[in-house]
């Protein structure tokens, strides 16, 4: 157990029978009551989104949760089905659970985080930075390369993101999957 002054970003609490991760917190003084401390949560096995408010020093019930390395195999109907790295076992996933799906191609690295009470995946995230092979773009001008324009470019999987002019057709880039813009080129 721990109490309010434990809450950090990250964290992954058990309110009302669901698991919630804190967003964002603070905690509010005011000159004759005592201290409150509020927690912007976001649902990780659910969609919602609340906010709450304890007294401080207010028992905290925290999940401890463990992130493992996996491998991404194939989609199917049943969901996306990844293997873990070290016992070769093999789960499935549904899209919800997994933060960026758009970019997975085969055999990437994903990083799954599992309740340690309940030995069950509660959701799965990527590199924050990946390397992907463009399949489809316009062809980028020479001399393109003074302004920050951008034009659509797909890449493997089928993701669509946004490139400088200059970069064409079969070269490699790094993304960032937390929002998906284009980071840089990548020579072979």
């Amino acid at each position: 157990m721990a109490n309010t002054a434990d809450i950090s970003r990250g964290m992954i609490l058990k309110l009302d029978g669901s698991l919630y991760s804190v967003v964002e917190f603070g905690e509010n003084k005011t000159a004759r009551a005592a201290a409150k401390v509020w927690a912007k949560l976001k649902g990780v096995d659910n969609k919602r989104s609340i906010e709450k408010t304890w007294n401080s020093g207010e028992t905290v019930y925290p999940i401890r949760v463990e992130k493992k390395a996996f491998q991404y195999l194939y989609k199917d109907e049943s969901g996306y089905n990844l293997m873990n790295n070290e016992t070769f076992e093999q789960i499935s996933l549904g899209e919800e659970m997994i933060d960026a799906p758009q970019f997975l191609k085969d055999g990437s690295e994903v990083f799954v985080f599992i309740n340690t009470e309940t030995e069950l995946p509660i959701g799965a995230e990527l590199p924050e930075k990946i390397v992907m092979k463009i399949t489809y773009c316009e062809p980028g001008l020479r001399g393109d390369t003074a302004t920050r324009a951008l034009k659509a470019a797909t890449v493997e999987g089928g993701a669509t993101v946004m490139v400088p002019l200059f970069v064409n057709d079969g070269e490699l880039i790094r993304v960032n999957t937390k929002s998906g813009e284009y980071l840089e080129r990548v020579k072979d």
